[in-house]
């Protein structure tokens, strides 16, 4: 049996793709060495000693900087015999066949710079193992590394006391050189006093019913970042973010230098803004000239000095969460270590409104991995969040949702996860400001545009008819690489109008109300469920749901993870339960999702044929080759 290492490079998450691709090779007779996300280019190549061929993902356009010593690894491992294949966005800067070029003289046999073709890939591999004897097994057997060791101890709920904080805030600003620039709390509030808040801005948005509007945008140089900023202000976004680049939100400051170093205001070698790097002086200038709330948007592993520069740059809005930053990004960062990193953060978030009357808004990613994501998962994890940020004194959240495309069970998602949050922490009873955030669909995108813009239309009616208060945008370009000002500007245009248009009849009412009944039945399950196995304690409770799969994310590359949980589509384009794992749910409601899966199973008995992971990688297939006649699905 012919083996093949796999895994992503470098800063890349991005694990969806592998789960696929890992499935596939193994149910094509290949043994697969599985190197999850993040790895170093030394680990593949301690792995290739005893495989037929080397399979390195990379998605987030640093591949070149990730693969920087491979000539020099290639030396020092003698000749190793696997051929070499890498795949992805694997540049920000250079174009497809550059690229290429440039892979092929290191020496990789195989280079997909874009969307690899499953099939394609497959008859590749039977190509270039034919007639090739199985490489030999030695005493290293290339299996996955086993977890670092170490002592945990679960978190606690307490609000962080002052002292504790003062120690930990001394220790954090030394983390880079810019943090002592942020030290002066009564400074910061000051400049962050004349910031537009984007609390304030969800709440006349909510008084409204008019969503906020908000792109993504992140290039390395400051003068490049204000031009963006301009052009998409003046394209009608109503909130504005830093994209953080993946060196950054990896905690490597020297490498975001390197990348800055060589960017230029008309060339981003980075894939996003390293604010770290760029300090308080300068983010400062770049808020005194734009005129809408700022947001920093990331998934850094130790987001604390981040956060203080950010609020201190005048950023008036922090994403991310020790659940939702950590087990769909990290292969191995235990939840026992993300918590206390993020009360951190959620504690400066506090401190600002005590002290200076300054309401910060926290937004929690439940994105996740947001493929064929049950709805339920979303919901109640971002819920946890928002409960662990409340407790450190956090008055503002923001709780984020992907669509999954299914209109009626999108609604009910957000109008679910709002009305729980209310009940929960909400203004009139708790004192705290709840936004619902919709993301347009944050899968593999369609590479056809027509396709794409006929996604983004639709999306944007969606989350209108859904009662968001923001909307996270996309563009005509996600399959191929980061969008221009052009396309970021034409997808905030196209999706106004799609908002504006949006009436009553775009819904089906009964749908909705079906799907409400269901989403809000297991959302009160699961999160029982994690409270009691905390002994009322939330943080307690989210340590342990997650170790027993009380709570449990699909596809995500966390060894923190179960991983049994998988979601596909019903015949109405719904995500159901496939396989529940040890979710917490009742006989009936398990029940409910076989039956709406047998139901698509019985009209193409072709699929009843088909393994779980082929009926994933189908739905997933499906969006990115355009195979559907409008958006969304139904």
């Amino acid at each position: 049996m012919h083996r093949i290492v796999l895994g992503g490079i470098g800063a890349d998450a991005h694990s969806v793709g592998l789960f696929v691709l890992r499935h596939a090779l193994t149910e094509s007779g290949y043994q697969v060495i599985d190197l999850r996300t993040q790895n170093e280019l030394r680990d593949f190549f301690e792995a290739a000693r005893t495989a037929d061929v080397v399979m390195i993902s990379s998605m987030d356009g640093h591949s070149r900087f990730y693969t920087r010593e491979f000539l020099e690894l290639r030396k020092e491992y003698g000749t190793l015999d696997a051929h070499w294949y890498i795949g992805g966005n694997l540049s920000v800067s250079s174009s497809p066949d550059e690229v290429a070029r440039h892979f092929r003289e290191l020496g990789f046999r195989r280079v997909f710079p874009g969307y690899a073709d499953l099939r394609q890939v497959l008859r590749n591999l039977e190509h270039d193992l034919a007639g090739r004897r199985p490489a030999a097994l030695t005493a290293q057997d290339g299996r996955t590394p086993a977890t670092r060791s170490r002592t945990l101890v679960l978190p606690e709920d307490q609000r962080m006391e002052d002292e504790h904080f003062r120690i930990a805030r001394k220790e954090v600003l030394q983390h880079w050189r810019t943090g002592r620039d942020a030290a002066d709390l009564d400074a910061n509030a000051e400049f962050l006093g004349g910031r537009p808040l984007l609390a304030a801005a969800q709440l006349r948005a909510r008084h409204t019913g008019r969503p906020l509007l908000q792109p993504r945008c992140g290039v390395a140089d400051a003068i490049g970042q204000a031009a963006l900023f301009t052009a998409l202000h003046r394209a009608g976004a109503n909130v504005l973010s830093y994209q953080v680049d993946s060196l950054s939100r990896n905690n490597d400051y020297s490498g975001a230098e390197e990348g800055l170093r060589a960017s230029s205001p008309d060339r981003s070698v980075l894939n996003g803004f390293p604010v770290v790097n760029h300090g308080v002086r300068a983010l400062r200038q770049l808020a005194a000239r734009t005129p809408t709330p700022l947001q920093t948007r990331h998934s850094t592993r130790d987001p604390r000095l981040l956060g203080e520069i950010s609020y201190a740059g005048g950023v008036t809005a922090f994403e991310g969460g020790a659940i939702t930053y950590n087990l769909p990004y990290y292969k191995d960062y235990p939840l026992e270590e993300s918590i206390p990193v993020w009360q951190y953060v959620d504690r400066l978030t506090g401190l600002y409104a005590e002290r200076y009357g300054i309401i910060l808004d926290r937004e929690f990613f439940g994105v996740l991995t947001a493929t064929l994501l049950p709805p339920c998962l979303a919901i109640v994890t971002t819920l946890l969040e928002m409960l662990m940020a409340v407790g450190q004194g956090v008055r503002s959240v923001s709780l984020g949702y992907a669509e999954q495309g299914c209109r009626s069970q999108d609604v009910a998602a957000i109008q679910v996860m709002d009305e729980m949050a209310d009940e929960l922490v909400g203004h009139a009873r708790h004192g705290v400001l709840v936004t619902t955030v919709f993301h347009q669909y944050m899968a593999a995108f369609p590479e056809a545009r027509q396709k794409a813009l006929a996604l983004i239309r639709g999306s944007a009616r969606t989350a209108a008819l859904s009662g968001c208060g923001r909307v996270l945008l996309k563009t005509t370009a996600e399959a191929w690489g980061i969008p221009t000002v052009t396309e970021n500007a034409d997808a905030i245009r196209q999706a106004r109008r799609s908002v504006d248009a949006a009436t009553p009849a775009d819904l089906d009412p009964a749908a909705v109300d079906m799907e409400k009944r269901l989403l809000r039945a297991e959302c009160d399950h699961l999160l029982n469920a994690v409270l009691e196995c905390g002994g009322g304690s939330v943080t307690k409770g989210v340590v342990r749901a997650f170790r027993l799969g009380l709570l449990d994310i699909p596809f995500a590359p966390s060894v923190h993870n179960r991983g049994e949980v998988l979601g596909i589509r019903d015949t109405g384009g719904a995500v159901r339960l496939l396989a529940p794992g040890r979710l917490p749910l009742p006989a009936d409601i398990r029940e409910f999702h076989r039956d709406r899966i047998q139901e698509r199973l019985s009209k193409d008995r072709g699929q009843s044929r088909r393994t779980a992971a082929e009926m994933a990688a189908f739905d997933i297939r499906r969006v990115i080759e355009g195979d559907f006649d409008d958006w969304p699905l139904s």
